[in-house]
């Protein structure tokens, strides 16, 4: 299975990276994981409603270009599903059986995704309605990952 993870911007922070890198390597076995930044939108502090839906789509138009027309989709938003560790990783475990082969999540930037990629995504998942912020939430991501992947494999590690 190949999993990108897409993400606004660069990650700078030293923990992050440390921690992301450490699951991506758990990862290995279970799944080929790529890590896929693309730039965020330079913009000023206080924009207007007009201003922000231009830098979504922006952004919008760079991750739907890393996007392959074959790829399940989840995007990363506060009004998605929520769901439980076990049913994510029976949800993935239901993808793989259904042969899909390729799965994106995509964290937009500050300001959130466009319509457009939310339009793409075949579903919006959201990890709780407390506001993360999107550097951090691709930790938590592929945390969550890996953890669908012990789950799945009735391996020790979630409890």
């Amino acid at each position: 299975m190949k999993i990108q993870i897409i993400t606004v911007g660069k990650l700078k922070e030293k923990y992050l990276v440390q921690g992301i890198t450490e699951y991506v390597k758990r990862l290995g076995p279970y799944a080929n994981i790529s890590m896929v930044e693309v730039p965020d939108e330079k913009a000023p502090e206080v924009l207007s409603d007009a201003e922000m839906i231009q830098v979504k789509e922006k952004e919008g138009t760079r991750i739907l270009a890393k996007i392959s027309d074959d790829t399940y989709v989840f995007a990363l938003a506060i009004l998605g599903k929520q769901k439980s560790s076990e049913d994510f990783a029976a949800h993935m475990q239901d993808l793989m059986v259904y042969g899909k082969s390729k799965i994106a999540f995509v964290i937009g930037g500050s300001l959130g995704l466009s319509e457009q990629v939310l339009k793409r995504a075949d579903e919006k998942i959201s990890f709780g309605k407390m506001t993360l912020p999107h550097q951090l939430m691709r930790l938590v991501l592929v945390e969550q990952i890996y953890r669908a992947f012990r789950i799945m494999r009735g391996e020790p590690y979630h409890k």
